[in-house]
């Protein structure tokens, strides 16, 4: 089979398994290229090219994933992110765009004058959040805590990839429960679990069947993460401190009111590229 002829046969087979034909047609191009180490230029330049029987066992393989819906990136092991190359697997969400909002509200918080600018990120999963603000703010020094082991796992050799393991801090545990007690944060940063159960069930394939659920949400009560952050993260903050949290669709404004009712000053909502109210930057002083 040639190149070209494997190429249009995974795009059908695609677009059947419910993947909308334009991004059919580029998935099945990314795959071709991932498993037979090929160029984006030599796979133009060279569709009558024949598959080796290894590439073409490896490109159907991995196709067959992408019908059964599994992300792309698991497929791949990697996903871009604020510029970044990050490993996933299935033990961790997969970085989304909208979560790169975070990130600029976090590197957007005013730094201290004679102390280092320190960053606390819950939730941490992929490490996507903590390790994109370390390699963006150099002097910056991070504690990244998530409750999965195999999460952390995932963080720490993003960190490592990206040279900034000397600056980031891994503890396992329940949001603030590893963080040890004094510590404070001029920044705390979370894009917890968001999804009711009952929700997951109607999100897409790719979502639904293979993210991990701890991540998604757990709790009959959407907004559970949100509650504790507003109560406990006071204790963690510097004086003039931030929280900055990623928010579901239709989720802003509640969670401003759970940051107003535990004496913030001042909130903020920042929109994603798609206009949805997703960043919600809570000021301890208001400022």
């Amino acid at each position: 089979m040639t190149r070209a002829e494997a190429l249009a046969n995974a795009s059908e087979r695609l677009a059947r398994a419910g993947i909308a034909p334009a991004d059919a047609r580029a998935e099945a191009a990314l795959l071709l290229r991932f498993t037979a180490s090929v160029s984006r230029e030599e796979l133009f330049l060279r569709p009558a090219a024949l598959l080796s029987l290894t590439d073409a066992g490896r490109y159907e393989a991995a196709i067959t994933r992408r019908e059964r819906r599994e992300p792309l990136a698991y497929i791949l092991g990697t996903r871009e992110f604020y510029g970044l190359t990050f490993a996933v697997t299935p033990d961790v969400l997969v970085p989304r765009p909208e979560t790169e909002g975070v990130v600029d509200a976090v590197l957007g918080t005013p730094r201290p004058a004679r102390r280092p600018f320190r960053v606390l990120d819950l939730c941490a999963g992929s490490g996507a959040i903590a390790v994109a603000v370390a390699v963006h703010a150099p002097t910056v020094q991070v504690v990244a805590a998530d409750i999965s082991e195999a999460a952390l796992a995932i963080a720490r050799a993003n960190a490592a990839r990206h040279g900034i393991a000397d600056r980031v801090t891994f503890l396992v545990g329940d949001l603030f429960a590893p963080v040890p007690p004094g510590s404070r944060f001029d920044c705390v940063a979370a894009n917890p679990p968001y999804i009711a159960p009952s929700e997951i069930e109607t999100l897409e394939p790719e979502v639904r069947d293979y993210e991990p659920r701890i991540a998604l949400g757990v709790h009959a009560d959407a907004l559970s993460f949100y509650r504790r952050i507003a109560a406990e993260s006071g204790a963690f903050l510097a004086p003039d401190g931030r929280v900055v949290v990623e928010v579901g669709q239709r989720q802003a404004d509640d969670v401003c009111e759970l940051f107003v009712q535990n004496g913030f000053a001042g909130v903020e909502v920042f929109p994603d590229l798609s206009g949805i109210l997703r960043v919600v930057v809570a000021h301890r002083n208001g400022a």
